[in-house]
């Protein structure tokens, strides 16, 4: 019986190999993902600039990569950027982002010169040219707006409305800019929003760059000679088997097509366009082993397949209902008669349900389950809650596997914890 391969390797040996759970990223579809968006940019001919979104997935190694790829970094915390700089990531190509980032933080920008700062309040506005006087460097400033644009997609990952934490709603830009000259101390470039997350119809991304450009216009009017419009990343990935796949070439296209002719309507000066895709590059390139343990039958009800992780290594269905697809990496070729509808369930004191309700051969303990595109989001939100360590997370290139983040031990769970001086001796 064959084994799950997954970019050329054997998932049960890796299992094996590394234990579980474990996270497994490839480089090479990384590699193949970038560069799907790289050229179809080089085939448009206008000047772009690729950021990669450093919070769907982020550690030294991931640094490394993006950097050999010639993608630019986007970072929303002094972690993110501590990482970034430690990694050697040229300071010139990261973009700092959040929406309340703290004084520390932007200072911390400064000091280390980073590329670009998008603001993201009238408060930021004036706090970062408060702090500007004090450095030589000024970074180049995009302003974060919210469009008012709702794309079709979970509500918890819908950025762009009105109603959002993120970014200067629409029509209170005008008046938060005021005139050219009003953030004296700070080179401002350009515009950003982005609307959303898993966005798989390109329609939604075209309507917001009508607005950003017509905002352009408006603030050309008042003296601002905005040059960068960053459009924010949000392409859909298929978690499911038959979900749609996002068509970044028909996109690129489109939207370079729509720009050219809006632009010309409006008499603006094409602008250098932006994107921040995350997990439409990371999230195929991972995948995540675990092996099974307990299964559970509930008469006439429901079948529990219990593995050795959950909502401590992927607390996205828990959040927000995400769904995935997975396969029993050693049961690869199996007949129709021995599957068996089954849900997934994780370890924790928790309902911890990974998925509910996927069709599998049948599952034994000792099995190897391997969920699919967990490649954004899962590493970047693992915690320790019920005390359990993070997995390790190995990459792949070629025939080579390597370890890019150790496995938590129990030891490593207590490296913070401390005793007050009544119970120290």
């Amino acid at each position: 019986m064959s084994n799950y391969i997954f970019s050329n390797h054997d998932t049960v040996a890796l299992a094996k190999k590394y234990d579980t759970p474990l996270y497994v990223i490839s480089e090479d579809i990384i590699e193949k993902n970038a560069t799907s968006i790289q050229r179809a940019f080089a085939r448009s001919g206008v000047d772009y600039e690729i950021n990669y979104a450093g919070k769907a997935f982020l550690n030294t190694a991931m640094c490394k990569i993006i950097h050999r790829l010639g993608l630019s970094l986007d970072v929303v915390s002094g972690g993110e950027l501590y990482t970034a700089m430690q990694a050697g990531f040229p300071r010139e190509k990261i973009c700092f982002h959040g929406s309340n980032k703290s004084i520390e933080e932007i200072r911390m920008a400064f000091e280390t010169k980073v590329g670009k700062i998008v603001a993201d309040s009238e408060y930021e506005l004036h706090l970062l040219n408060d702090l500007a006087g004090e450095y030589e460097h000024k970074p180049e400033i995009l302003v974060r707006v919210s469009p008012g644009i709702e794309a079709h997609t979970h509500e918890y990952v819908q950025t762009g409305r009105i109603d959002s934490k993120f970014g200067i709603p629409l029509r209170n830009m005008e008046s938060v800019m005021g005139e050219a000259g009003k953030y004296d101390k700070l080179s401002i470039v350009g515009l950003h929003c982005h609307i959303g997350s898993q966005i798989f119809d390109d329609r939604p991304f075209l309507i917001a760059s009508e607005t950003m450009l017509k905002l352009l216009k408006q603030l050309e009017e008042k003296g601002y000679y905005l040059e960068q419009l960053n459009l924010g990343g949000g392409f859909g990935i298929p978690y499911l088997k038959d979900d749609a796949v996002f068509d970044i070439d028909a996109y690129i296209d489109d939207l370079v097509t729509f720009i050219r002719t809006k632009s010309e309507e409006l008499s603006l000066k094409f602008p250098k366009l932006l994107v921040e895709p995350g997990r439409y590059i990371i999230g195929p390139a991972g995948i995540t082993l675990y092996e099974i343990g307990t299964v559970k039958e509930v008469p006439h009800t429901r079948k529990y397949v219990s593995v050795d992780g959950g909502m401590t290594d992927n607390p996205r269905p828990a959040l927000y209902n995400a769904l995935y697809h997975a396969v029993i990496a050693n049961k690869t070729s199996f007949e129709e008669e021995e599957e068996e509808l089954v849900t997934i369930s994780g370890r924790c004191c928790e309902t911890d349900t990974l998925i509910s309700d996927v069709v599998l051969p049948r599952c034994e303990a000792g099995d190897i389950l391997a969920v699919l595109n967990t490649g954004a989001y899962n590493y970047s939100m693992a915690s320790n809650y019920n005390r359990i360590p993070r997995p390790a997370v190995v990459l792949l290139k070629g025939d080579q596997d390597q370890l890019i983040v150790e496995r938590e031990t129990y030891d490593d769970l207590l490296l913070k914890d401390r005793l007050p001086d009544w119970y120290a001796s």
